[in-house]
């Protein structure tokens, strides 16, 4: 299977780093040919100009300034998200991706007002992330990026694909052994998903 992997993290020495090691590591050892995307190694640039917005809902051409990403998104049969949970969202690399890249005639298409999911490709959805604070107090939070995942972005994939959401909460008291266990855990159901 084809995956492509959305890397979000700008320091390379951080926990955050070695959950992507681990996912890339688990998807090739189950297989998977990978497209490893690490937005920040990569120089995207995730401010959505001016001139792109105005242009956004030409899909003839609103594609040009990201074609690259847009064909890399389209190849893909799986997509894996690996960023940290910042102030209960995403990074603002990875919003920016999605701002950028996700745009009509990609992600969605607009047809007399009614959106209809196009990414028809990706069969499988999955994201692996780290929170600051606990499971409770991103539950009381509403978790935004667990429902954006789950609900916006799986919304705009295939009707049928599979999702997996893995998170360790409460990195403020991350323990060495808590850790390793999701490492673990990450390695296990990323290579089985």
């Amino acid at each position: 299977m084809r995956v492509l992997v959305l890397y979000a993290h700008p320091v390379p020495e951080s926990f955050g780093a070695a959950v992507h090691a681990t996912v890339i590591a688990s998807l090739k050892a189950a297989g998977h040919e990978v497209d490893d995307c690490d937005l920040y190694a990569e120089g995207f640039d995730p401010l959505l100009s001016r001139e792109e917005r105005r242009g956004y809902h030409d899909t003839a051409s609103n594609t040009l300034p990201v074609a690259g990403y847009v064909e890399r998104v389209k190849r893909a049969e799986a997509l894996v998200l690996c960023f940290p949970v910042w102030n209960f969202g995403y990074p603002a690399m990875l919003k920016g991706f999605f701002d950028r890249v996700f745009l009509p005639g990609v992600s969605f298409d607009l047809a007399g007002g009614k959106v209809t999911p196009a990414l028809g490709n990706i069969r499988k959805l999955a994201a692996v992330t780290t929170y600051g604070a606990s499971r409770w107090t991103a539950f009381l939070m509403g978790d935004p990026p667990r429902r954006l995942v789950r609900r916006a972005l799986r919304a705009v994939c295939h009707p049928m694909a599979r999702t997996l959401y893995l998170a360790h909460y409460d990195m403020n008291r991350a323990t060495p052994e808590s850790r390793a266990a999701f490492l673990q855990k990450v390695a296990a159901k990323v290579a089985v998903f």
